[in-house]
């Protein structure tokens, strides 16, 4: 099992980074290590001082495949889980100011808390327009819709699989949108997908 994820696929969440929109997918990955499941608690590290979180859609892949056709890439899909991409902003602004990869600040231990349950993607009516959010204490600090992705699903899925051979187990985090900030320890993080209440944690 890999971890993938794809970075700035939000217009918004671009722009409120100051980044450079991209033509491709930014594609970057986490090791295993970086999964934390069961809504166990996310300690914060010692090592940064602004740890921000990233809520995004994440897929499962069913089969394997390599050179996966766009228009056949969606019967990948397994299902659709969520998940907080933990992103130490101070490591990963030093790395890329010195044009050094940020390895580092986003796949550190516990960086991928991820939803025990994943959705079947046939229960969804429709895959481009899926919507998501994560409140921090109550109160909503992200709110995306697939609809508003630069780079959907089935374009992601085949993109991945022209340099990786995709294999059931698979994750790829497919973006987050605009309202990331930084968490301190005793928030509290709940994240949806719709209504469904998919992630339930804190910040230690």
């Amino acid at each position: 099992m890999r971890i993938f994820a794809i970075g700035r696929n939000y217009v918004e969440h671009i722009q409120e980074l100051n980044n450079e929109r991209p033509d491709e997918p930014v594609i970057f990955t986490k090791p295993d290590t970086a999964l934390l499941t069961g809504n166990a608690p996310f300690v914060h590290p010692s090592f940064s001082k602004d740890i921000h979180h990233e809520i995004e859609l994440v897929l499962k892949i069913s089969k394997q495949g390599s050179q996966i056709p766009e228009g056949e890439a969606i019967t990948f899909i397994e299902s659709i889980g969520l998940g907080v991409d933990f992103t130490a902003r101070d490591l990963q602004q030093k790395a890329k100011e010195k044009g050094l990869p940020w390895d580092i600040a986003k796949g550190f231990d516990h960086s991928a808390p991820l939803s025990s349950k994943f959705i079947p993607a046939g229960e969804f009516s429709s895959l481009s327009s899926i919507d998501f959010s994560l409140e921090v204490n109550g109160q909503l600090r992200q709110q995306g819709n697939t609809s508003l992705m630069l780079f959907p699903f089935a374009y992601i899925i085949s993109y991945l699989s022209r340099f990786f051979t995709l294999k059931p187990g698979d994750l790829i985090f497919t973006g987050t949108p605009k309202g990331v900030s930084a968490v301190k320890p005793g928030d509290k993080l709940t994240g949806y997908i719709g209504t469904e209440k998919m992630l339930d944690f804190e910040v230690r």
